[in-house]
Parts: structure tokens; sequence; C-alpha cells
């Protein structure tokens, strides 16, 4: 298991993105309210709420997806709206391993990332 992302505050670098939200039984009902208001007021895409491990996320998550122009209003709105919640932001640009390491950014406190389910890049 490793965690390569920086923690460092969101970019927009990309012209795609995912915010992976992750919570606990203890926020569980948090995360829930904020992906209906993400939905409502951003008219983004949530997906499920998972409440187990999925991918390479080690906590339970949910993923939402926006792009370059929800950016610069949906960031600083989720960095003020997240409460305890750590939130990974990454590009999307097809090469997972670097979307989940070179392009991330944190909100809150990075967590560890399963990066051997996909493949390093040569190097």
């Amino acid at each position: 298991m490793s965690t390569e992302t920086t923690g460092a505050y969101p970019v927009n670098r990309h012209a795609d993105y995912h915010a992976h939200l992750y919570f606990d039984a203890d926020t569980l009902a948090h995360v829930q309210v904020l992906c209906e208001r993400i939905s409502r007021e951003f008219g983004l895409k949530v997906g499920r709420i998972h409440q187990k491990p999925v991918g390479p996320h080690t906590r339970w998550s949910v993923q939402v997806m926006f792009t370059a122009a929800d950016f610069d209003c949906f960031i600083p709105w989720l960095e003020a709206q997240r409460g305890p919640l750590d939130v990974l932001v990454h590009g999307v640009t097809g090469d997972e391993y670097r979307d989940h390491t070179d392009h991330a950014y944190w909100l809150g406190t990075p967590a560890a990332l399963d990066l051997s389910i996909f493949t390093a890049p040569p190097g």
C-alpha cells in the first residue's frame, strides 16, 4: 500500500476531475447531506456512497465527477462545507496511476491509497 500523493491544495490544470470524499460511520449522515447538496446546487454527478473500501481507496468513499468549468466554484465551496471529511481531488487524464499520484491534491489530511491496483509507469 502506498500514498504517493501530494498534500497540496487543488489547482485547476485538467479538463476533468474526480473528488473522493472519505467518511466513516460517524460522518455518514454528513456525507449524505453533502452529496445531495452537490447534486442539487452544482448539478454534478455523484457516485454511489460506498460503505467499504473500493478501488485504490482504503476508506469508505463517494466520488464526485466535475470539470475545469466547475472547479473554481466547486472546490472552495467543498473546502468550506466538507467539515471533518478528507477529500482527494485528482485530474482525470486516462492514466489512473498518475491521476492518483502526480495529479492528486487534498482537502484535509492525505489518506493512504492502494496504488498496487494500477500499472505504474516505467522509469
